[in-house]
C-alpha cells in the first residue's frame, strides 16, 4: 500500500485508540502526566492523541518494513542531526554500540544501520513463541543478525564489538526483574525507572563507542529522517546507577526531540522501588 496511505489508517486507528476507552490511551496519559507536570491538562491530552495516533503509524508501517524491499523503504530514510557520527564512531575501531528508543518509525533504524556496516541486533523474545521467528525474519530483512536477551546472545554482541562492528540496542524497556545483575532504577523524566544495566557492562568491558540514535517520521507521508548524537558522559561508570542514569538521560533527550512519536503506551513505571504502588 502506499505510505500516504497506511498513514492515513494509522490516523485513523490511533484517532479511535484516543476515543475509546483502553489500556494503551491511559498508559499513556499517566506516563504523559508523570513525565511532563509543567503541561496544560490541554497540552497533555493533545500529547496523548498524537503518540497514540504516531504509534498507529508505526504499527501499520511494520509489515512493509519487515517484509517489503528493504532498498525501496530505505529510499524514503533521509539524513538528519549528526549525519557522519557513525562512521566517524566506526573509524576509532572500538566497536560502536547505538542505542534507539521506541521512538518514531524505529523498525527502519537497523535497515539503515546494517547498510553502514555489520550490525548484531538485540531483542527480547516475545513470550508469544510462535511471533519469534516473525520478529527475527523481519528485523533481520536489512542484513543485520538478530541474537536474543540471553548469555549466548550477551557474549555474540561482545565478539561483534571486538570485531569493530556495530551492536544496536532498544534501551528503554524494563528489565525482566530488579537486581544489579539485571536492572537498577534511574530517573527518566525525574522519575525512578527500572534500566538495564547491560549497556554499562558493554561499554565497561568493551571499550566500545556509544551513540544514540532514531527515525523521525516526517509529516505527509514525506519520508523519515533519522538523528544520530553522541551519548552523554559516564554511561560506562563503574557504579551501573550512574551509568542507568546517563542511559536514561540519552533516551530522555532523544523523546524530547519529537514526543509525540513516542511509545507512551509502554508501562515504563511499573516495577516501582521499595513496594510502591505501581501508577497504572
Amino acid at each position: 500500500m502506499p505510505l500516504a496511505l497506511i498513514q492515513r489508517l494509522g490516523e485513523l486507528v490511533g484517532w479511535l485508540f484516543y476515543q475509546i476507552p483502553n489500556r494503551e490511551r491511559e498508559t499513556a496519559r499517566v506516563n504523559i502526566n508523570l513525565c511532563f507536570p509543567e503541561l496544560t491538562a490541554a497540552q497533555k491530552d493533545s500529547l496523548v492523541r498524537q503518540s497514540l495516533i504516531e504509534n498507529a503509524k508505526t504499527l501499520l508501517e511494520m509489515p512493509g518494513i519487515w517484509h517489503g524491499e528493504a532498498d525501496s523503504t530505505l529510499k524514503r530514510l533521509m539524513p538528519g542531526d549528526g549525519a557522519n557520527l557513525l562512521e566517524l564512531a566506526l573509524q576509532q575501531n572500538r566497536g560502536v554500540i547505538v542505542l534507539g528508543p521506541h521512538l518514531g518509525a524505529w523498525e527502519l533504524a537497523a535497515h539503515y544501520i546494517a547498510r553502514i556496516a555489520p550490525t548484531t541486533i538485540l531483542y527480547r523474545p516475545p513470550r508469544e513463541k510462535a511471533l519469534e521467528g516473525l520478529i527475527v525474519s523481519g528485523r533481520s530483512r536489512g542484513g543485520g543478525r538478530l541474537v536474543p536477551t540471553t548469555a549466548a546472545g550477551v557474549k555474540a554482541m561482545y565478539h561483534a564489538l571486538h570485531r569493530n562492528e556495530v551492536v544496536v540496542i532498544l534501551p528503554d524497556q524494563q528489565p525482566r526483574h530488579a537486581g544489579r545483575s539485571a536492572g537498577v532504577f534511574a530517573p527518566f523524566f525525574k522519575i525512578p525507572a527500572l534500566t538495564m544495566v547491560l549497556v554499562n557492562r558493554l561499554v565497561r568491558r568493551s571499550g566500545a563507542v556509544v551513540i544514540f540514535g532514531y527515525v523521525e517520521r516526517l509529516p505527509n507521508a514525506k519520508g523519515y529522517r533519522i538523528h544520530f548524537f553522541p551519548a552523554p558522559d559516564r554511561l560506562g561508570d563503574a557504579d551501573p546507577v550512574v551509568g542507568a542514569g546517563a542511559l536514561n538521560k540519552g533516551v530522555e533527550s532523544c523523546v524530547r526531540c519529537c514526543p509525540q512519536q513516542y511509545q507512551w503506551s509502554y508501562r515504563r513505571f511499573s516495577v516501582r522501588p521499595d513496594d510502591e504502588r505501581s501508577p497504572y
